[in-house]
C-alpha cells in the first residue's frame, strides 16, 4: 500500500507535469512545436522544456529493468552518446514514465543510485509517473527517443539504433539514428531519417 508521503509526491509530480498549456492534448508530431512540459526531476528540482529554448535536447524514455535499456547501459553504449552529446551543449534527459507498481518505477534517490551506479551522464532525469509526459510525446517503449531542436520543435523521433534486439554484439553493425541525428544537426542540416521505428519493452504506464 502507498504511504501518504509517497502519494502526496505522485500527486505533485502529476500537477507539474500538467501545468504545461495543452499537455494532456497534444501529439508529438515531426516539424512542429514538441508537446512543452514542466516535470520535476530525479534530485528534486523542475524542468521546463520552455526554459531550454535555444538548445538542442534529447529524450529519452527508460526503464532501468527493461532488457533492452540494459543492452545500451551495460556496454556503455547510452552512457557514451549521453557524455558526446553533453560535450556539444546539447540537454540530454531521461524520462522515466513507469507507474508506481510498474517495472521500471523509481521515486528520485533510486533514480540517481542508478545512474550513479551505470555511470549515467543525462543532463537530468524527469519523473513522469502519471505518464502525461509520456503519453503526450506518444512514447511506447523503452529506450524512445526523440530530439528537440533549438527552436522547439521535433526533429527526430523513434530507436536509438537499427537493429532492434537486445544483444549487445548487435551494437556494433547498428546504425546509430540518434548520434546521426545530433551530427546533421551539428552541420546545420535536418536529421534523415528523422521518423524510425522504436524497439524495446512497452512503457509500463499505470494501468487503467
Amino acid at each position: 500500500m502507498m504511504t501518504l508521503p509517497a502519494t502526496r509526491r505522485l500527486l505533485i509530480v502529476g500537477a507539474l507535469s500538467l501545468l504545461s498549456a495543452g499537455l494532456a492534448q497534444a501529439q508529438a508530431q515531426l516539424d512542429q512545436a514538441a508537446p512543452g512540459f514542466r516535470a520535476q526531476t530525479a534530485d528534486g528540482k523542475t524542468v521546463d522544456l520552455a526554459s531550454l529554448k535555444g538548445k538542442t535536447v534529447v529524450l529519452e524514455w527508460t526503464n532501468h529493468d527493461c532488457p533492452y535499456v540494459r543492452k545500451h547501459y551495460n556496454s556503455g553504449n547510452m552512457q557514451g552518446q549521453q557524455k558526446d552529446a553533453a560535450a556539444h551543449g546539447v540537454v540530454w534527459l531521461q524520462v522515466i514514465s513507469s507507474a508506481p507498481g510498474e517495472q521500471g518505477y523509481v521515486e528520485g534517490p533510486q533514480a540517481l543510485e542508478l545512474n550513479s551506479k551505470r555511470g549515467a551522464a543525462p543532463s537530468a532525469t524527469l519523473l513522469d509517473p502519471t505518464g502525461q509526459i509520456g503519453k503526450a510525446y506518444g512514447a511506447q517503449t523503452t529506450p524512445h527517443m526523440y530530439i528537440v531542436n533549438p527552436e522547439g520543435q521535433l526533429v527526430y523521433k523513434g530507436g536509438i539504433d537499427s537493429i532492434p534486439s537486445n544483444k549487445v554484439e548487435d551494437l556494433a553493425r547498428a546504425e546509430p539514428y540518434v548520434k546521426q541525428a545530433l551530427a546533421e544537426m551539428a552541420a546545420g542540416r535536418k536529421p534523415n531519417p528523422a521518423n524510425t521505428r522504436p524497439y524495446g519493452c512497452s512503457v509500463k504506464y499505470a494501468k487503467g
